[in-house]
């Protein structure tokens, strides 16, 4: 069914507004102060008094409604200042898993893949400019959250942030931005002037080598761009921009390159250019509203359409960004779509985002850089039923929401704190995800403890009250009434 933006804007919008004014009537659909929206600054951080060391930036639920899709939320927040890295939150928005950064380190496009039949957490970490283009290594993590592969660009090249797909063949395919010497004379610029050539390689993750490599320059001509050299000479023309590659159910690959404004099907091992849609040469009639601009993540879905991240800015082409969901017909040429949805706020995003096909038919938007930065998810009719707000200094390149089962292969933390027979112990485990609800135990020696408070799990630390003048107290992490497991045993303070 085809929805124009103005209809999906309406009944979103239309649904906010019910929600916010049953909010200030004390009558929203569940007692969890997350849904209120956001009127304030946040503030800069999260702290925890269990984990000291970790520092998120702060993130606020504006919206949690019921009909979201099973699964947790993978972000990777990066700003300014303070700390960055990959995030996982629970379904409610709330901090589950943090890995702060090293410093001077930027993580990108965090979310779990499948490595030789078992998931994974994968994730680039690097050094970015302030052009956007990344020199760093992409991360494989087990359930433990342990490093169990690095994949790095060959040839001399370095590997770049805008994507990394893992195959079934343990292989993974990354992209890879480097400046060539180029005659840009037929583009308005000197003969002797640089341009960026969008790399993509296949990587054998076991051993490294380059299975496969293909080159925008070689296929791709600099007149097919919808952007223009920069001023400064000195700087390379990025005149492709690769952001996504997606392996077609032939074995094809589908790339987005974000400055010609074209998805492209490139046929292995060859390399050539099987079709291009959208941008000056595309090969598809595009019905109504196929038009997109500067956008992102191309995907191929089961049933065969495609979706992308229509950012239509920068610079700004349309109102609004969207996420779309493509109709192609290879046999005819022709693209119409399929449905589409859009912030009920409106949101323009200049750089970054990302659509991820949900089950049941929503959509997960990471909104990238623009008028709003945050992410959201939207279910099939276009109701907004979770969205999450960043500090205006923070963004994530993408963000999804995906099954996953965290396993720490550390202990939980808890730290007591004693005012006379009163103590309060704060109790949180990075990483584990099944936790339900928190025990607090007590004794007279390490051996003897036994618990004396439960308390259900309340975010990523969770306070727990009771009574007692017992010297030694630890805390045990629960799934139901399931041990998962115990903290070292703590005196307090």
């Amino acid at each position: 069914m085809l929805r124009s933006r103005r209809h999906l804007w309406l009944g979103a919008a239309l649904v906010v507004a019910v929600a916010a004014g049953l909010a200030a009537l004390g009558l929203g659909r569940d007692d969890d102060p997350m849904r209120k929206p956001a009127r304030a600054p946040l503030p800069p951080d999260q702290r925890f008094r269990s984990r000291p060391d970790l520092r998120p930036p702060a993130m606020e639920v504006t919206a949690l409604r019921h009909g979201t899709a099973p699964g947790l939320v993978f972000l990777a927040p990066k700003r300014r200042s303070g700390q960055r890295g990959p995030a996982i939150l629970d379904e409610r928005g709330r901090l589950l898993w943090f890995k702060p950064s090293a410093a001077g380190i930027v993580a990108d496009d965090f979310h779990v893949q499948r490595y030789r039949g078992e998931p994974v957490l994968t994730w680039w970490e690097g050094k970015t400019n302030d052009r956007g283009y990344g020199h760093g290594t992409w991360v494989l993590a087990d359930r433990s959250y342990r490093e169990i592969a690095r994949v790095r660009a060959g040839k001399g090249e370095q590997g770049d942030l805008h994507d990394m797909q893992l195959t079934a063949r343990g292989t993974a395919l990354i992209t890879i931005y480097a400046p060539v010497d180029v005659d840009l004379s037929a583009v308005g610029a000197p003969r002797g002037g640089q341009a960026m050539d969008s790399i993509i390689q296949e990587v054998d993750v076991r051993s490294g080598k380059v299975l496969w490599e293909w080159h925008s320059l070689e296929h791709v001509a600099l007149g097919e761009s919808k952007s223009v050299p920069p001023k400064d000479h000195r700087l390379p023309y990025d005149y492709f921009h690769i952001n996504s590659i997606e392996e077609d159910t032939d074995g094809d690959l589908l790339v987005s390159a974000r400055n010609t404004w074209a998805i492209y099907k490139i046929d292995r091992p060859s390399g050539e250019i099987v079709w291009r849609l959208g941008g000056l040469r595309s090969d598809f009639a595009l019905g109504a509203g196929v038009r997109f601009a500067w956008q992102h993540d191309a995907r191929r879905m089961p049933d065969g359409t495609i979706t992308l991240f229509d950012n239509q800015a920068t610079p700004k082409v349309g109102d609004e960004s969207s996420a779309l969901v493509l109709d192609v017909d290879e046999r005819r040429r022709t693209a119409t779509v399929v449905r589409e949805w859009t912030h009920p706020a409106g949101v323009l995003a200049i750089a970054e985002g990302n659509a991820q096909a949900l089950p049941g038919g929503g959509m997960f938007v990471g909104w990238g850089i623009g008028s709003r930065r945050g992410v959201s998810e939207l279910g099939s009719d276009g109701e907004l039923l979770f969205d999450l707000r960043l500090p205006g200094d923070t963004d994530t390149y993408r963000a999804y929401r995906m099954p996953w089962e965290g396993r720490p292969s550390d202990r939980p933390v808890a730290v007591v704190e004693r005012a006379g027979r009163r103590v309060t112990a704060y109790a949180s485990w990075n990483g584990a995800t099944a936790v339900t609800r928190w025990a607090l135990l007590a004794g007279a020696t390490p051996d003897s403890m036994r618990r004396i408070a439960v308390a259900g799990r309340t975010g990523f630390e969770t306070a727990i009250d009771a009574d007692t003048t017992a010297p030694w107290l630890a805390v045990e992490a629960l799934a139901g009434d399931r041990l998962l497991g115990r903290s070292a045993p703590t005196a307090g303070q």
